[in-house]
């Protein structure tokens, strides 16, 4: 058995994998009886009571997750990452009493964090135009209730793109990179946050 179409995607509200009841007419372009068009009338009445709210507000939510992948320059796999995680937590009712924007926000954020991308709360924040302090509370939240595993970032990573941001030469870039890698060899690395060490470096 195999499927056609588009490929399926958690980042679509039904994955995909949404029904079209087309016209009232057959295959070969005929006009269908009366008492088939009753039922494909009735087939389209329940298909469309079937796409409840909490489908509507999905599609609300991959709408803003989308619009901050462009933003923030996010991987694809990233965004899938975040799109599973964001549907756990709504599965998890984390949703109660927060906005939608901070949950998407955190789940992202939890995703970049997984897949060691670069992106800080603040970058998050920003490409969403919420507080940081209301992304931080959400993610706090999904990591504890949704027990997420997050590896440990290597602040190396982050000196490419703050060296990058900051218009710092090559020679800048090797010396921070030697600076952390000194840093390591003391410990005073683990348990920082490791765009600040790298931005400290």
């Amino acid at each position: 058995l195999a499927r056609t179409g588009p490929a399926t995607s958690l980042t679509m509200y039904d994955k995909g994998l949404s029904t079209v009841i087309g016209t009232n007419k057959d295959s070969a372009g005929k006009t269908l009886s009366n008492k088939t068009k009753y039922e494909f009338n009735r087939l389209r009445t329940w298909d469309q009571r079937s796409k409840s709210r909490n489908t509507a507000t999905l599609s609300k939510a991959f709408t803003l997750l989308h619009g901050m992948k462009t933003k923030l320059g996010i991987p694809d796999n990233v965004v899938e990452n975040a799109a599973y995680i964001y549907r756990k937590a709504v599965g998890a009712k984390l949703t109660r009493g927060r906005t939608m924007a901070s949950l998407v926000s955190a789940a992202l954020y939890a995703a970049c964090r997984e897949n060691n991308i670069p992106r800080t709360l603040d970058d998050i924040a920003k490409g969403i135009n919420i507080r940081r302090k209301d992304v931080a509370r959400c993610y706090r939240l999904i990591f504890r209730e949704l027990e997420l595993k997050m590896p440990v970032v290597d602040p190396i990573k982050g000196v490419s793109r703050i060296a990058s941001i900051a218009e710092l030469s090559e020679k800048s870039k090797r010396k921070a990179i030697s600076i952390l890698d000194q840093a390591k060899k003391i410990g005073i690395v683990a348990g920082k946050d490791p765009m600040g060490i790298a931005a400290a470096a």
